[in-house]
């Protein structure tokens, strides 16, 4: 695999780094601006909604530019958004720095995932995804724990300019790494151009897709740790060990699928998505125990992030014209089943279904994806059907006669 690979995965790892670590300095933001802790979490939606506007409209609106320049450009946002974050003087300035440190992050996953899959050969586009995508598992492994130590002990403030750093050296490593390219002469015109590539059900199919099978994980993981503490019986002091073995799981999971979707891209898709599931249905069994309830963390990653590379490479080919804002706006999706899977899982827990119950409701979400996968393949099969003596011809990796946009 291209070393170009590792610049990408750098970036990856400082927005992995920065989207979750609010979660755990919560209480030190809060203390310190004088502020309720719902009202510091405001702070983790502002940065969803930068995500959600900025990774369609950023991708849009440099669809001409060279790639390797959007990339450092979107980087040293990034930078600037957590600089920012840093030096906040109170909650209305912080607010605004954490949705301007989201903007970058759907684009720079969307664009990185086109220069990805650029640099190889067409049998090993998804296991390109799934290593820029480490830079993202591996953040919940190493950078989000490692930043909240810092971040207790040194100051919250600490840890975003511990962020802006590890920014600043993804942009050396891009600008060293990534290969120049020329911008688009050729791109669609314009942000109307751009967007016109996105009139296609396959691509909205794909989009439902991520959201229900992301938004079953975001389901049940905002609500783990009541799930490990009441459930499990595990003290609270454990859950930072327990989380990061979501993040080996997630780890695993993203590799395994990688190299699976290269084989065949939509087995792998149907299989995590029954995977995850089938995990999440067993929850409240595996919360009975300790040593279950950690096997249980560690298989929601990996179930979950198998189907990463392919859901992204999928919407990527299914809407050919525009990939990077097809890719980006997949982010955007993830985002939504962020929101959304957490709003459902809460809708469980208020209705009095028990502490495990969230994780019901994520299988039922897998479920829903399950649905809306198979509807896309009964598409693709449709219009891949000889029409007036015309066989439409174009493949999705993994498989025969799918259709791409």
């Amino acid at each position: 695999m291209p070393l170009a690979l590792l610049a990408l995965a750098v970036g990856a790892f400082g927005i992995g780094t920065t989207e979750f670590v609010m979660m755990g300095l919560l209480p030190d933001v809060a203390d310190d601006l004088h502020l309720s802790i719902p009202a510091a979490g405001h702070l983790v939606s502002a940065y969803a909604l930068g995500v959600v506007i900025g990774a369609p409209l950023l991708a849009a609106v440099t669809a001409r530019m060279s790639r390797r320049t959007v990339l450092i450009a979107l980087m040293a946002l990034f930078v600037a958004g957590n600089a920012l974050s840093a030096f906040a003087p109170g909650n209305g300035s912080l607010l605004a720095a954490r949705f301007l440190s989201g903007l970058p992050h759907g684009a720079f996953f969307g664009v990185g995932a086109v220069v990805a899959t650029g640099m190889v050969s067409p049998e090993r586009k998804a296991r390109s995804v799934s290593l820029m995508f480490l830079g993202l598992t591996v953040a919940n492994i190493a950078g989000v724990p490692v930043a909240t130590l810092v971040g207790q002990h040194l100051g919250w403030r600490a840890t975003f300019l511990g962020v802006s750093l590890i920014g600043l050296a993804a942009i050396a490593s891009l600008a060293l790494l990534i290969p120049r390219d020329r911008a688009h002469a050729a791109a669609s015109a314009g942000l109307r151009g751009e967007l016109a590539a996105l009139r296609s059900l396959p691509v909205w199919l794909a989009l439902g897709t991520t959201v229900a099978g992301f938004g079953a994980l975001f389901a049940a993981y905002s609500y783990v740790t009541p799930m490990l503490t009441d459930a499990a019986g595990y003290a609270e002091s454990n859950v930072t060990l327990l989380l990061a073995l979501f993040g080996v799981g997630a780890t695993a999971g993203n590799l395994l699928g990688g190299r699976l979707a290269d084989h065949a891209l939509r087995g792998t898709l149907f299989g995590g998505l029954a995977s995850l599931g089938l995990v999440l249905l067993l929850f409240p069994v595996l919360m009975r125990a300790e040593w279950s309830a950690a096997l249980a963390v560690a298989l929601l990653g990996m179930a979950a992030f198998v189907t990463g590379s392919p859901l992204q490479l999928m919407v990527m080919e299914k809407a050919a014209a525009a990939p990077s804002l097809a890719s980006s706006a997949n982010q955007a999706a993830f985002n939504l089943a962020n929101a959304g899977g957490a709003w459902i899982g809460g809708l469980a827990l208020a209705a009095g279904f028990g502490t495990t119950s969230p994780a019901l409701a994520g299988a039922a979400l897998a479920v829903l994806g399950l649905g809306v996968a198979g509807v896309a393949y009964a598409v693709d099969r449709r219009r891949a059907t000889p029409s007036a003596g015309r066989v439409v011809t174009s493949r999705v990796p993994g498989e025969s006669g799918a259709l791409h946009h």
